[in-house]
């Protein structure tokens, strides 16, 4: 089985929310309040658009995989998988639904620190309840990585089988067909035929690499703390689930080389560090640093 260290060494070389509404009806006043803030910032930006073009964590990363014509992503990219898992325990947190447990006086690492649920109240996206209820009803709790391997199906364990998400990607590609990003259709491949979900708005797609780019070359903030923390997530996952080259491609040769330079600092920082300063997700760390570390 390959680590999840393995699989995110060294940068690559160039080459629902509309449901949102039902799971706010459960959230507390004052609960996820950063997560309220980010989707106000969003309604102000994408006025004149639908409340379902508003994607996940695990949507964006999953759209700059795929191919917009083919509507598959590479059958060479075997990291996906377990960034998208990753998506979740950060979307999950980032929603005031998942913590770590407290580092104590012995000062726990980030990774033997495990995942506690923090609320069970519905999100309204049915893989991220799925991944929840796995989360809530496990004893004793489980680290970052050890989650990141058991939603994706990476155990020896038969009885934790149970645990992998199945179907996540195509799960997701029919989400985004809901929000009208994606459709639907068949492609024959000689022996067998799939079911591909090329790009049918692409508005939705080129605002969300606009805004992977404006990150790190425009909109740069030297400072991760006081980035967007869905944002720096998906700067993150997006590479360690081979697809951030994607959205540089387009990119200027003066303009990538900015851009990869400043996505290397990123990968440099350290994880432990950031996570103990003020207003930090710890468990985003976490995920950061079982994938880069």
């Amino acid at each position: 089985m390959t680590s999840l260290t393995q699989r995110s060494s060294g940068l690559v070389q160039r080459r629902t929310e509309a449901s949102r509404n039902a799971a706010d009806k459960e959230k507390s006043p004052g609960e996820d309040d950063e997560y309220e803030s980010r989707r106000g910032e969003e309604e102000d930006e994408d006025k004149g658009d639908s409340k379902e073009t508003r994607l996940t964590l695990m949507e964006e990363v999953l759209l700059l995989g795929l191919k917009d014509r083919e509507g598959y992503t590479s059958f060479w990219n075997d990291c996906i998988s377990s960034g998208l898992r990753g998506c979740m325990l950060i979307e999950l947190a980032i929603r005031g639904r998942l913590q770590l447990e407290a580092s104590g006086m012995r000062r726990k690492s980030l990774l033997t620190r495990k995942v506690l649920c923090k609320s069970d109240a519905p999100t309204g996206d049915m893989l991220l309840d799925e991944a929840l209820k796995h989360i809530k009803e496990t004893q004793p709790p489980e680290t970052v990585q050890s989650w990141v391997e058991l939603l994706s199906g990476e155990t020896w364990n038969p009885l934790k089988l149970h645990y992998q998400l199945r179907n996540v990607r195509e799960r997701l590609a029919k989400n985004l067909v809901e929000k009208g990003v994606l459709t639907t259709e068949k492609q024959n491949f000689l022996l067998f035929d799939m079911t591909t979900h090329p790009l049918t708005n692409n508005t939705i797609k080129q605002r969300l690499v606009r805004k992977v780019q404006e990150a790190v070359l425009e909109k740069w903030v030297n400072e991760p703390q006081r980035m967007d923390k869905r944002l720096l997530a998906l700067l993150f996952l997006a590479h360690s689930s081979d697809v951030l080259e994607n959205a540089f491609a387009p990119l200027l040769d003066d303009q990538y080389d900015l851009a990869m330079k400043r996505v290397r600092l990123l990968l440099d920082l350290e994880p432990e560090a950031e996570a103990a300063k003020s207003g930090a997700n710890e468990l985003l760390w976490a995920v950061v640093a079982a994938f880069t570390k």
